[in-house]
């Protein structure tokens, strides 16, 4: 991907997440005590297209599967996800919508944004004494994709084409979307 196409990218993800809401940190704080699901169903709807669109690309041959990078499964993802999800409702931003906020002129945000990075700069400096630890132990073999669709990186359901399963999950992802109720 070429720097201005992740720009292009980035400008729209960020516009996207600014129209629906998710700069406002009381919006995400809602959803996440299950009160106003609006963003909840933003959230789903663009899970859905998204691997919907990209199985469907790859399927076509417009997108190389070659190109996909996928991270492998460890321990310490574990617990750097129950980490960020913690963060996440203590300040109602994820790093997306942070930097977002930021741009939407919200001063929290540059707070959030500055303990990010100095999260960042902590863990760069620890890197060292841990990368031989437990919390960088395989799970599930390490880098596996759910649904088959490149050559290489092993799936979690080989037997099913990819762009069923992704299809299957996305159409189950924007049915949710679609079901779930604005408000509880």
């Amino acid at each position: 991907m070429t720097i201005i196409s992740a720009v292009i990218l980035g400008i729209f993800f960020g516009f996207s997440l600014q129209r629906v809401g998710a700069t406002n940190p009381q919006n995400i704080i809602n959803m996440l005590r299950l009160k106003d699901l609006h963003l909840m169903k933003a959230i789903f709807f663009a899970i859905g297209i998204s691997s919907t669109l990209l199985f469907l690309m790859m399927a076509a041959g417009i997108i190389d599967a070659g190109h996909l990078s996928v991270k492998s499964s460890y321990i310490g993802v574990i617990l750097g996800g129950a980490l960020l999800g913690l963060g996440f409702a203590v300040a109602g931003y994820c790093p997306g919508t942070g930097l977002t906020a930021l741009a939407d002129g919200r001063k929290d945000a540059l707070f959030f944004t500055a303990g990010g990075l100095l999260g960042a700069l902590i863990y760069t400096l620890v890197y060292a004494g841990i990368k031989n630890s437990w919390l960088f132990d395989s799970i599930a073999g390490g880098k596996v994709m759910l649904a088959a669709g490149s050559d290489r990186f092993q799936p979690l359901l080989p037997m099913i084409p990819g762009i069923i399963s992704a299809g299957a999950i996305g159409i189950v992802f924007m049915l949710i979307a679609w079901k779930l109720p604005e408000k509880v």
